[in-house]
C-alpha cells in the first residue's frame, strides 16, 4: 500500500516571482537579435491563436519558434539576473519554514526547463518540476507543465517515488493554477502583482 506524503506545492510565474520568465526571455530576445523579427510574422499567427486558446500547444510553440540552443546559452543567464531582482521577499522564507514543518517542498512551473531551475537555484526545493523543451530545438515542448499538466507532472514524480501525495497547501496566482490548486487542503492565491495572499 503507498503511504501518503505531505506536499507543499509552490507555482513560480506570477506566484513566487512578479512578471513572467518566460515573457521576459521573449522580449529579451527581440531587444538583442534579429531572428525574433524574421519570425515576427509566424509569431503573430501564435499569438492570435493563444489570444483564443491558451491551452494550444501549437500557439505556444509558434509564439517561441524563433528560439535557437544558441539564444538559450547568450541570452537566459541575463533573463535570469534580471528577473531573480523581481522575487517576492517572503518566498524563500516561506519554503524554508515549510520544510521546518516536514513537508517536502515542490515547485511546479510552466516556465521552461532553462529558466526556471536557475531562478530558485538558492531555495532548496525538494523538487522542482517545469516543462521540459527539446535541447536541439529549445522552442518545441517535450512535455508543457501547464494547467492540468501540473497535476500529471506531480502525480508522475510521486508514483515513481512510490507514494501518494497529500497536498497540505498549494500557492498560485492564476486559474491555470486551478488543478493543482484544488488538490490542496488550504489553496493560497497570490496577487501577482503585490505578493501577497488575495
Amino acid at each position: 500500500m503507498l503511504k501518503k506524503v505531505k506536499v507543499v506545492v509552490f507555482d513560480f510565474d506570477g506566484t513566487l516571482s512578479a512578471s513572467d520568465s518566460n515573457w521576459e526571455f521573449g522580449r529579451y530576445c527581440f531587444r538583442h537579435s534579429l531572428r525574433p523579427w524574421i519570425y515576427l510574422p509566424i509569431v503573430l499567427v501564435g499569438m492570435v491563436v493563444y489570444m483564443f486558446n491558451r491551452h494550444s500547444q501549437f500557439a505556444r510553440e509558434t509564439l517561441r519558434c524563433f528560439v535557437t540552443p544558441e539564444m538559450v546559452k547568450k541570452f537566459a543567464p541575463h533573463v535570469i539576473d534580471e528577473h531573480l531582482t523581481k522575487r517576492f521577499g517572503w518566498a524563500a522564507e516561506r519554503v524554508t519554514q515549510e520544510k521546518e514543518a516536514g513537508n517536502i517542498c515542490i515547485l511546479i512551473s510552466a516556465g521552461p526547463d532553462y529558466l526556471v531551475p536557475e531562478l530558485v537555484r538558492d531555495m532548496e526545493f525538494d523538487v522542482i518540476l517545469t516543462s521540459k523543451m527539446d535541447s536541439r530545438h529549445p522552442w518545441k515542448y517535450k512535455f508543457m507543465c501547464w494547467g492540468p499538466n501540473k497535476v500529471v507532472a506531480l502525480e508522475n514524480w510521486a508514483a515513481r517515488h512510490n507514494f501518494i501525495p497529500n497536498v497540505v497547501r498549494a500557492y498560485g496566482d492564476s486559474l491555470s493554477d486551478r488543478y493543482i490548486m484544488n488538490m490542496a487542503k488550504t489553496p493560497i492565491w497570490i496577487n501577482r502583482k503585490t505578493g501577497l495572499p488575495k
